[in-house]
């Protein structure tokens, strides 16, 4: 019985500090050459799109040019990172760093499409 009771209290130690408390975004693989394709659009679709598209909310976010426009010359960096330009974009929460890392870094690298 006292085996049982040992082997039970093992197992929840291994199980409690294996566990680790990170999100898929934060250990997935650093991208260090983001593209608006593959990287920035498909944040866009499913963080931006519901608000900023069709017209519904100003900037429209629908095309490459949109996006790419409203990061340089307007504060959708500011939005999405802090709230000194106003209210933290998206407003279903803020993203996770990585994502707004990933932003900021196509950005700093010059925009880059495909």
């Amino acid at each position: 019985m006292k085996n049982n009771k040992l082997l039970v209290m093992l197992f929840l130690a291994v199980l409690f500090a294996s566990c680790e408390s990170k999100t898929y975004d934060e250990i997935g693989a650093k991208i260090l050459n983001p593209t608006y394709v593959a990287n920035v659009a498909p944040i866009v679709s499913n963080r931006c799109l519901n608000c900023h598209a069709s017209g519904n909310e100003f900037p429209t976010l629908e095309t490459y040019a949109q996006v790419k426009d409203a990061t340089q010359n307007g504060n959708v960096i500011c939005r999405i990172d802090t709230q000194s330009c106003g209210n933290v974009m998206p407003q279903t929460g803020r993203m996770d760093q990585n994502t707004i890392d990933l932003i900021k870094l196509w950005a700093t690298n010059g925009y880059t499409n495909q």
